[in-house]
């Protein structure tokens, strides 16, 4: 089973003139345009900043509650 070398030169001649025609249109696009910020980020982000302190806060007074004895 020997393949002959010409029917080899073609199908890499093939696939050559393929994947330049499927890679050519990807190198001709336009860069994406940079992203505005519009401060809906910062605001979301300080909005996170404050949950996350209202958790470590809201922890620490029933973990301060639970640990002082109560009298009855």
């Amino acid at each position: 089973m020997t393949v002959r070398r010409g029917f080899m030169g073609v199908v890499t001649l093939i696939g050559i003139v393929i994947s330049i025609g499927v890679l050519t249109p990807c190198q001709a696009q336009a860069p994406a345009p940079a992203p505005a910020s519009d401060g809906m980020s910062i605001d979301q982000g300080i909005g996170y900043l404050l949950m996350a302190l209202a958790l470590a806060l809201t922890y620490l007074i029933h973990t301060m509650d639970a640990t002082t004895p109560s009298y009855s």
